[in-house]
């Protein structure tokens, strides 16, 4: 049975600047993503999101708060994801590629000048007219 699964991804701002991380070995490889994974269970969106943020990127931030969400069909490989996505406010510290079998690099840019390709739940994001605050 199918089953859609659920995403945390964290939207880590640092003024006008995002950090994206390049995905490889791993559903959407060769594109551009926020720091995130699933849900575990008995786990808050919160939760889930500080703790992917720290696993991730060796970073962690007290300034957290639920966002929007996408429907992601990844047709191609047969999945479903819901993304939740959390905001976070960057505090300092130093990036790390925690999960080198994950993610390529870590890199900070400007909402207005994405890299390409973005991750799919982050086009789905952008289509659905979001903008950091």
């Amino acid at each position: 049975m199918n089953i859609p699964r659920i995403g945390v991804g964290v939207i880590l701002k640092d003024g006008n600047k995002v950090l994206l991380g390049l995905r490889k070995n791993s559903h959407g490889p060769g594109t551009w993503s926020f720091p995130g994974g699933h849900l575990e269970f008995g786990e808050s969106i919160i939760e889930c999101a500080a703790r992917e943020l720290r696993e991730e990127t060796g970073l962690s931030s007290t300034v957290l708060h639920a966002g929007p969400y996408t429907n992601d069909l990844f047709a191609a490989e047969g999945k479903h994801y819901v993304t939740l996505f959390v905001e976070a406010q960057y505090q300092g510290g130093t990036i790390e590629v925690k999960e080198p079998n994950k993610c390529e690099c870590w890199e900070w840019f400007e909402w207005q000048a994405l890299p390409s390709p973005l991750f799919l739940p982050i086009q789905n994001l952008i289509s659905q007219g979001y903008r950091p605050a």
